[in-house]
């Protein structure tokens, strides 16, 4: 009986390792599509990523604060919805502002080495 208990113990163990962790899904149902094509509301979200102006709303905030990680990682820890936001978003801005885009990636990159610096 002690053998399984340990078993069933390291099962649990093993499975909370393994379990992957996703962002949180709250913002999940926003209309990717209006913020894109409405200038002001999707500058308005440019630059709150950007950290050039306010965040115009919770999930501007909620998505800048986890929008480095997603570049770097492609979006490893997103939820389906998030992937498919993601993507919408990513081929909006290469196609039709890749400056933007460019720019975006290179602060991924410099949030990601300070983050991992510890700073």
């Amino acid at each position: 009986m002690a053998r399984l208990s340990y078993i069933v113990i390291i099962g649990i163990a093993l499975m909370c390792v393994l379990a992957e962790e996703f962002y949180s899904d709250r913002f999940d149902n926003i209309d990717a599509s209006n913020i894109l094509q409405n200038d002001k509301l999707r500058e308005e979200y440019y630059n709150c990523y950007m950290e050039k102006g306010p965040c115009p709303t919770e999930d501007a905030k909620f998505f800048q604060g986890i929008m480095s990680e997603v570049i770097q990682t492609n979006c490893k820890k997103c939820t389906e919805k998030q992937k498919k936001l993601y993507t919408e978003m990513l081929n909006w801005f290469t196609q039709n502002k890749p400056k933007q885009w460019e720019a975006l990636v290179v602060k991924s990159v410099e949030d990601m080495k300070k983050k991992n610096a510890g700073l």
